[in-house]
């Protein structure tokens, strides 16, 4: 009989032990991941750093404030307004995507857009004096246009030429990047552009 009894009372300790593990069990919350990386055109023309992903795209510029150029021929563009103000199609074949970005005040300062323009290639960052080498200024009407062009290293080449400028209390990105060939195929008439442009 007290066998009996003993080995139900180890019975019962195993299972209360058991139950107490089971209760013990941590449970882990694992954050999803973030939806796929954006690597649509507009995420080129993704604000710099410093600007928080939240920050209101500004109103469509207006009155003084408003850049324009004219467009080669054979190009198109449609006005968006907002952070891309504009996208522009050449005839062009290949991967190449032309943007106007326009974004209240500094937007970052001009090192932190060029090395965002290299980092989108595969470049290195640039300090102030290698900046300063680098560009090169467009006489517009509009006032002075910085002007950068960058190519990748490696087989398989990236290019970006972009331009800023100030206007309005915005500043202005007009940019062309895709791969290399392509650009080198647009870039005379994309800096023909850049000089055509002025307030209206």
């Amino acid at each position: 009989m007290n066998i009996k009894i003993a080995a139900s009372a180890a019975a019962l300790a195993v299972a209360v032990a058991g139950g107490c593990r089971r209760d013990e069990v941590t449970h882990y919350r694992v954050p999803k991941e973030r939806a796929g990386a954006d690597l649509t055109p507009a995420a080129v023309a993704a604000p710099p750093p410093g600007m928080a992903g939240d920050v209101p795209a500004p109103p469509p510029p207006s009155g003084q404030a408003r850049l324009t150029w004219t467009l080669p021929a054979g190009w198109s563009q449609s006005l968006t307004g907002g952070m891309r103000y504009a996208t522009l199609k050449t005839p062009v074949p290949g991967k190449l995507d032309v943007s106007v970005v326009v974004l209240p005040g500094p937007a970052g300062g001009e090192l932190a857009n060029v090395n965002r323009w290299r980092n989108q290639i595969g470049l290195p960052p640039l300090d102030a004096a290698a900046m300063a080498k680098e560009r090169k200024t467009l006489a517009t009407k509009a006032g002075p246009l910085a002007v950068y062009d960058f190519t990748s290293e490696g087989q398989q080449k990236s290019r970006v030429v972009a331009a800023l400028a100030e206007a309005g209390g915005s500043t202005w990105f007009l940019k062309m990047a895709g791969d290399e060939k392509p650009v080198a195929t647009a870039r005379a008439e994309f800096i023909r552009m850049l000089e055509s442009v002025h307030l209206e």
